[in-house]
């Protein structure tokens, strides 16, 4: 085995960290959860809930990897030999591993609606509804569509650290943020602009309950990619100058600020046709959108064209981000654990992904009858990962750091070796060891009992 790779710049690492984050559920899950929480007062929530558990647990798991700089099942078997710790990691690559299956399914209808966008059949007057279902219970598109999206992302990840992960971020995450930016200019010239930035920017704090706390905290940690070992195992990566505290800040920002933007593109365009609703749910950027794009675009089709075009593409990209991250995970555990070549984990990796991914994609349609649990296979994989394990690896990690590892341990990592001054270091381990186990378990008991 080589010299095990890192990334060669901090930039790399902001990027190549908030690609991992940054992903479908900011410019998807994130909207439909503000449509359907009341708007700003969830936002805000939501922010808070950023700053004081997802912050902290992040650097949680960035500590973790660096510290023991391997993969995310190794990491914890050498910072606690011996102990039933290692389950975090190995939950960890199960999740990530397990999500990238139907992760990918969705990736791959972003790449199908990219596709349709650019030769014109988003536009015009359409049943958009029937257009998606004839699309996801197809016997072959949406597995076509899959297995070339989880194509894409092995072509990045076998390249390696450097040459692939780290140079393709610092590609797409600012080409994602420059059409964010020329989608939200041009939401200024659309009708329901107003409206809906009120809809994003005021809150109402009497729409603030139980449940929208729960489901901001729920979507702030699956926004930032927490307990899946994608932070672990892209920490791994990090140098020993790297500031584990700014880049987790840096990350949350970025995190943040796509979501918000995202929703700068989303309602003023819903608000501008009238009679729509902002909680449209899931079918929101599927079903919703299209119609919407011809509705306030159909004097301008050309605008329209564009405007539907650099969207669908936005999603795709957010979704390759995501999903070179889950890719790496477990790809690193078996290029050190087993000792193959990069190459040869990679294609374990894509090919296992893409053999469960089929019974996903059709699990809309030729498998729809198969349920477990009265659950669908594709919705199976999202209840065993999104409700199960990433709340309780969350929560696990949290208490590791904050109870297990030593003190020292922690603080030299957070400060490297002292270089850095952390005023606010007693109040970290506070959160870690009180307020993040119990704010995540209230998430786990809400997703499990919904």
């Amino acid at each position: 085995m080589s010299e095990r790779a890192n990334f060669g710049s901090k930039m790399g690492v902001i990027l190549a960290a908030s690609g991992s984050a940054v992903g479908l559920g900011n410019i998807w899950r994130f909207p439909c959860m503000v449509g359907e929480n009341g708007g700003a007062a969830f936002i805000l929530v939501y922010i808070l809930c950023v700053m004081f558990l997802g912050v902290p647990v992040m650097v949680s798991e960035f500590l973790i990897g660096r510290r023991a700089k391997t993969n995310a099942i190794e990491a914890y078997s050498k910072l606690a030999p011996g102990t039933p710790w290692i389950w975090i990691g190995i939950t960890g690559v199960a999740a990530a591993f397990l999500i990238l299956s139907y992760y990918g399914v969705v990736a791959g209808w972003t790449l199908e609606y990219t596709v349709a966008s650019a030769v014109g059949e988003l536009s015009g007057a359409k049943d958009y509804t029937a257009f998606f279902n004839d699309f996801v219970s197809n016997p072959w598109k949406p597995v076509l569509y899959m297995a070339v999206f989880i194509l894409l992302t092995h072509i990045v990840v076998v390249r390696g650290v450097r040459e692939g992960i780290e140079k393709f971020s610092k590609i797409m995450m600012p080409l994602l943020l420059l059409i964010i930016c020329v989608l939200v200019g041009c939401s200024f010239s659309l009708s329901g602009f107003e409206e809906g930035a009120a809809f994003l920017l005021r809150p109402d704090f009497s729409k603030v309950t139980n449940k929208v706390i729960l489901d901001a905290m729920g979507q702030a940690f699956f926004s930032m990619s927490i307990g899946m070992g994608c932070l672990c195992t892209y920490a791994s990566y990090f140098s020993k100058d790297t500031d584990l505290m700014k880049t987790a800040g840096s990350v949350a920002t970025i995190d943040t600020l796509v979501a918000l933007l995202g929703g700068f593109i989303i309602f003023p365009a819903v608000f501008s046709v009238p009679g729509l609703s902002a909680d449209a749910g899931a079918g929101l950027v599927f079903i919703t959108l299209p119609n919407v794009f011809h509705l306030i675009f159909q004097n301008v089709p050309w605008l329209g064209y564009i405007f539907s075009l650099m969207f669908y593409v936005l999603l795709m990209l957010a979704a390759l981000t995501s999903t070179i991250s889950l890719h790496e995970v477990s790809t690193a555990y078996i290029h050190e654990r087993l000792k193959w070549s990069r190459k040869k984990a990679a294609w374990a990796v894509t090919a296992g992904c893409i053999f469960l991914g089929v019974f996903c994609a059709l699990s809309f349609g030729v498998l729809s009858e198969i349920k477990l649990f009265d659950l669908t296979i594709f919705d199976l994989f999202d209840f065993v990962t999104a409700k199960l394990i990433m709340p309780l690896g969350g929560m696990f990690i949290s208490i590791f750091t904050g109870w297990y590892l030593e003190r020292s341990i922690v603080k030299a990592e957070v400060t490297n070796e002292g270089k850095l001054k952390i005023p606010f270091f007693k109040f970290y381990i506070f959160l870690l060891k009180f307020v993040a186990p119990v704010c995540i378990g209230l998430i786990f008991i809400n997703e499990l009992f919904k």
